[in-house]
């Protein structure tokens, strides 16, 4: 077997028409008029690649029956959910196999290296601990965060708050719910953020806001930002997603830039998510910013933005956030409550997202990975709650030092 990678492809499956092929992957921007795959850790284009014989849908079969892959693969393709599928086992070889290899950068390339594991796996007949079928058996840190979420539904449904008030009254909130309309189901991806620190007033924002991910019955934590870096956002009002409920749908992010296109979350409908900007220019979010008038003494308000994007954030060291919510690639929190380092491959910017650097974009895609080829066939989003530290306090189960010790512990490895 030959190197398979991005757009590799059975020769018996390659595609007639490689544009309606990708339609339903390509719905933003520059990708709609292109018929190759994005391999946006190397900033290319991936053309359809014939190969002999059915080494891809092997390959596919051994993902599924691993727990790596759902249906949602095209069979006998190399993929975008393959891709994801093949990194995701390449980071459980490098952190959590006890046979593995902890040199392996999981780049979804398959040569002879990632090819020994496959075999071992096969022959010793291993499955992975995040595949489906854990959402059976749930670990209590996941209940733990469902239970907080109701609880906080209910408090803040009694307990609004300014902000989550004006919300309420206003007509239309488009990818933003109402307090009424949160919803917990357990057969959905939900991520949320936790907010720290939003109300003191810093020019250029840190990359200090903990993200968790409840995903198969599995805990996963991530950090980066939920707020701007006036800097980036090259206005002095820039705006701070509304804390609540989101709905979001896998898209591309810096589609407006050929070179710099890559996955990420967009909101589900088009014309956006709520936002608050820092109407009173104190670089800090408080209900003080909807008290602020224009000339006519009308309330600037809440306002709808489309581009608040779920992003990449390099390694962490600059808030690269002018609204959106930024995903570090430095580390992240495995579902054994391990802190795992992803310090030697990831990428500190576009610049090593080339083929000679061969850095990836770290753990932002071990988030994105997971998403991908967890998502049930037929579905293309996620639920995104947005809230602040303080929050954690409504349940006994949690704290207000959870997200600093998280934080803490990811940032030091």
């Amino acid at each position: 077997m030959g190197l398979l990678f991005l757009g590799s492809t059975d020769a018996a499956k390659y595609p007639n028409d490689r544009k309606k092929f990708l339609k339903r992957y390509h719905t933003d921007g520059l990708l709609k008029q292109v018929v190759t795959f994005r391999d946006d850790d190397r900033t290319k284009w991936r053309s359809f690649r014939k190969v002999p014989g059915n080494d891809v849908q092997k390959l596919q079969e051994f993902l599924k029956k691993a727990g790596f892959l759902t249906n949602r693969m095209n069979v006998g393709v190399f993929d975008y959910a393959t891709q994801s599928a093949v990194r995701l086992f390449q980071e459980y070889v490098r952190t959590i196999d006890p046979n593995g290899d902890k040199t392996m950068v999981p780049d979804g390339f398959v040569g002879s290296g990632t090819m020994k594991h496959v075999e071992r796996w096969q022959r010793d007949k291993l499955v992975c601990s995040w595949r489906p079928e854990s959402a059976n058996n749930p670990t209590q840190e996941y209940k733990d965060w469902f239970k907080l979420l109701e609880k906080a539904k209910r408090h803040y449904k009694s307990n609004p708050g300014p902000i989550l008030k004006y919300v309420n009254k206003m007509n239309k909130t488009y990818s933003t719910r109402k307090i009424d309309d949160w919803k917990f189901d357990k057969d959905d991806i939900h991520l949320i953020g936790i907010r720290r620190n939003q109300d003191q007033a810093v020019h250029d924002r840190e990359n200090d806001d903990l993200f968790i991910l409840l995903i198969n019955g599995q805990v996963f934590k991530f950090w980066g930002s939920t707020d701007p870096s006036v800097r980036m956002a090259g206005r002095k009002d820039e705006p701070f997603l509304v804390e609540g409920q989101h709905d979001y749908r896998f898209g591309w992010h810096k589609i407006w830039v050929e070179k710099k296109i890559y996955k990420a979350a967009k909101p589900k409908i088009a014309e956006g998510v709520l936002v608050l900007r820092d109407w009173n220019n104190d670089n800090s979010l408080t209900p003080k910013d909807l008290e602020i008038t224009d000339h006519n003494g009308k309330p600037l308000g809440i306002r709808v933005n489309n581009s608040i994007n779920i992003h990449w954030s390099g390694i962490g060291s600059l808030n690269f956030s002018a609204g959106c919510q930024v995903i570090s690639g430095e580390s992240y929190i495995n579902n054994f409550n391990t802190p795992i380092s992803c310090k030697s491959f990831a990428s500190r910017s576009y610049s090593q997202l080339t083929t000679s650097e061969k850095k990836t974009k770290g753990a932002y895609n071990m988030l994105t990975d997971l998403v991908i080829c967890y998502t049930k066939p037929g579905q293309n989003s996620l639920i995104y709650t947005l809230g602040r530290e303080e929050s954690l306090n409504i349940d006994t189960d949690f704290d207000a030092d959870y997200a600093k010790k998280a934080m803490e512990s990811m940032k030091r490895i």
